[in-house]
């Protein structure tokens, strides 16, 4: 670290930020901000600043965005332009913006959060200075452009940075898209080019995080990336656990539910979902910690058993779910418990706490299931460790006992070996690349309306020019455009004037007027849950909830008193039994170098340190089956009448290769880490694999005819098949990938 006395980046900071920074008792700035500064001071730059949670990106991007905003005279305190700021989450907004508020505390700049829980009086304080800070979303920022188009040019006419904070959130996402797609718009609208900023805990490949914050211009962008963590101790665990049924099988637990007795949550789950309660409970308890779930339903069923851990000790309740579907007060409740740490919290979560909101530190992570990203585990673990002392990290995997039913890819142990898979890469300092060949055509539909809104109508060559050459969706041929257009006029979403303007159609109007438009991705409808009168939270409505049914809810057990369908609310009482309820959610996509990793730890000879003594066990039992499957020299095993092909490659290279499969008449499905091929033999499907390989790549959009089930963005229901097929073939598949793989399976076992 550079001396502030003696730091080029200090002193081009303006006198007032000088001072904050003296008073917070910095002995100096960390060498990422020293990089940072004098070129965001400059501002004519796009910059990247990559760090470690904790890292000090927030201050590299703001310390020089304030000291431009307050001009170049050191007895200035007046604002003299302003800078955007977009964020993934309400909640890190409502972050920032206290910890921007301290920092212009003596200063005329004004710091206006904006999105859908901020009140009128202080947006019209922005629609009155148009400078400053704004801290919005990309949802308000589109609703903006919706509702007031006109006044786009004059709200944003000062407008000096744009900020996207969590911009690995964003790539490779419908809603990372939007937010390119609202980014050049606002620059067409502004006619000129604005200095972009991302910051970022998590970036797997620099250069396509560059690309992404300015398309076609990612090699000027300026990317900073810290390496101040790199020798951060870190104590890790992985811990094994077999399942254990139940106390009480389900028939059990329904006829003592008829007899009117007492079911004991713990007594209907499996014995090895208590085991992780309890030990969770022994090893966390009298700390702050972050226990990450795969699934909210994981959260509630966690949450409980913690709660019921603490009441059956008589002590203070110290673990709280956290998680989406929570109120609003609930979840501060939890996040400024953690912050304050004037008693020991521990948060069961999803992935709401895994992004930057200000929590303070916490002693350790917990982690239940495998990850689905080694980019989510870098994330999760940046939480601990955040004040000198070493990251906790703790694994907790769960896995079937083995019968002799037990299929065999199961018998490999796969949950306990990605994981460790996953965390080796993770000690390698890997991440995940983004995936940025998807269309997103869904997205596009909300944007040619939204263009719509803004200027009160478009032509198709307009719409073309804003979105699509030289702009966010310019993989979109112009064949593909004109054809969706087509569609949306069909669809009613958009008409043509006689003069060929372009305008909402009748359905068109409906949707845009509604405000569930300003999101690009799909949120279900949820149920309002009550209690009292007082609403705690909301419950997606996809699961069938009937009166006097019990379900579990924020850590706590709730009757059923009520369901009313057209206001969509439930209201309950507090009750003794109960079972979790099931929310939605869909596991992130392995990448290949997981699964490649996953193979070399089945061919090794040495256990992984980090295992705990069952762990170990089930390790060993994992490779024993592997040596005994034959599969360390051949991928292709007879399972009776069927094949198993295992490929030890990722997920979207394992389904182009079965829907390949499928479309060469040989019925193919992924199971997990392998692909299943149907009433076939292996020197059947190596046959095919040769083929594969020998023949022109088949069409991605033929192979996505044959799928089910693929309208899963937003707007997918207005495609209509052939671009649903284009759509869905470029988020979902990769044809040169599955034909290495072929090749590459047709040469095992020789």
């Amino acid at each position: 670290m550079t001396s502030a006395e003696s730091s080029r980046a200090f002193e081009a900071l303006h006198p007032h930020v000088q001072r904050w920074i003296w008073r917070q008792g910095w002995g100096a700035l960390t060498p990422t901000q020293e990089r940072a500064i004098p070129t965001l001071v400059a501002g004519d730059q796009d910059v990247i600043v990559a760090a470690a949670t904790a890292g000090g990106k927030t201050e590299a991007a703001f310390l020089p965005v304030l000291s431009r905003l307050l001009g170049d005279e050191p007895g200035h305190y007046e604002c003299e332009g302003l800078a955007l700021y977009i964020s993934p989450l309400k909640a890190l907004i409502n972050d920032q913006f206290q910890r921007l508020e301290l920092m212009v505390e003596g200063t005329d700049i004004p710091v206006v959060p904006w999105h859908g829980d901020v009140g009128r009086k202080q947006k019209d304080r922005f629609f009155r200075k148009r400078q400053g800070v704004l801290l919005i979303t990309p949802e308000s920022l589109e609703a903006l452009f919706v509702t007031h188009g006109h006044r786009v040019p004059q709200l944003f006419e000062r407008l000096r940075y744009l900020i996207v904070d969590e911009l690995h959130a964003f790539i490779g996402v419908e809603r990372g898209m939007q937010l390119q797609s609202l980014m050049h718009r606002l620059e067409l609208t502004l006619r000129r080019r604005v200095p972009r900023v991302g910051l970022s805990a998590t970036l797997g490949d620099m250069g396509l995080a560059a690309e992404f914050l300015r398309p076609g211009g990612g090699e000027q962008v300026d990317t900073i990336v810290s390496t101040e963590d790199s020798g951060a101790a870190l104590k890790l665990q992985v811990r094994g656990y077999e399942h254990k049924p139940p106390a009480l099988s389900t028939n059990e637990a329904e006829e003592r539910d008829e007899r009117g007795e007492q079911v004991d949550q713990a007594d209907t789950l499996n014995g090895d979902v208590v085991d992780i309660a309890r030990h969770l409970f022994r090893t966390l308890r009298g700390t702050n910690n972050l226990i990450f779930a795969n699934s909210r339903r994981d959260v509630e069923v966690y949450g409980d058993l913690l709660r019921r851990e603490c009441d059956s000790l008589g002590v203070p309740v110290e673990f709280f779910p956290h998680h989406g579907s929570l109120s609003k007060d609930l979840r501060e409740h939890v996040e400024t418990s953690l912050k304050t740490g004037t008693q020991p919290v521990t948060a069961v979560c999803t992935s709401t706490l895994e992004m930057g909101i200000d929590i303070g530190a916490v002693a350790s992570i917990a982690q239940i299931g495998p990850p689905h990203q080694v980019a989510s585990l870098r994330q999760r673990l940046g939480r601990s460790g955040r004040r000198g002392d070493a990251a906790v990290l703790r694994l907790y995997i769960r896995e079937d006992r083995i019968d002799d039913q037990t299929p065999p890819p199961d018998r490999l142990r796969p949950a306990l070996f990605q994981a460790a898979a996953m965390t080796e890469l993770l000690l390698e300092r890997w991440t995940e690349p983004p995936r940025v060949s998807a269309l997103h055509l869904s997205t596009l539909i909300q944007q040619i309306l939204s263009v719509v809104a803004q200027y009160g109508g478009a032509t198709a060559q307009g719409l073309w020019n804003v979105l699509c050459e030289s702009a966010p969706f310019s993989a979109v041929s112009q064949d593909h455009f004109l054809a969706l257009l087509r569609q949306m006029g069909a669809a009613r979403l958009l008409m043509q004037s006689r003069d060929g303007t372009l305008l909402h159609g009748e359905h068109g109007e409906r949707i845009v007027n509604h405000y569930s438009f300003y999101s690009a991705f799909n949120a279900p409808e949820e149920f309002s849950l009550a209690v009292d009168g007082k609403i705690i939270g909301t419950l997606p409505i996809d699961r069938p909830v009937m009166e006097e049914s019990y379900l579990i809810f924020s850590g706590r057990r709730w009757r059923v008193l009520h369901v009313d369908t057209d206001h969509k609310r439930i209201d309950l009482a507090r009750a003794t039994g109960g079972r979790a309820p099931s929310f939605g959610g869909t596991p992130g996509t392995v990448h290949d170098k997981v699964r490649d990793k996953m193979f070399e730890l089945y061919r090794g000879a040495a256990d992984p340190v980090y295992l705990d003594t069952q762990a170990k066990e089930l390790f060993t039992e994992g490779r024993e089956h592997f040596q005994r499957l034959g599969l360390r020299d051949e991928c292709l095993v007879e399972d009776g009448k069927n094949t198993l092909v295992f490929p030890w490659a990722g997920d979207i290279a394992m389904d182009t290769l079965a829907a390949i499969l499928t479309s060469k008449a040989t019925h193919s499905e992924r199971e997990g880490i392998c692909v299943r091929v149907k009433d076939a033999q292996p020197s059947e499907v190596r046959a095919k694999l040769r083929d594969i390989c020998d023949a022109p790549a088949p069409s991605p959009e033929d192979l996505a005819s044959g799928v089910q089930n693929k309208q899963t963005e937003k707007y997918d229901e207005y495609l209509g098949e052939d671009l649903l097929n284009v759509d869905w073939s470029s988020r979902r598949l990769d044809t040169q990938a599955a034909i290495r793989v072929a090749g590459r399976l047709t040469r095992s076992g020789q």
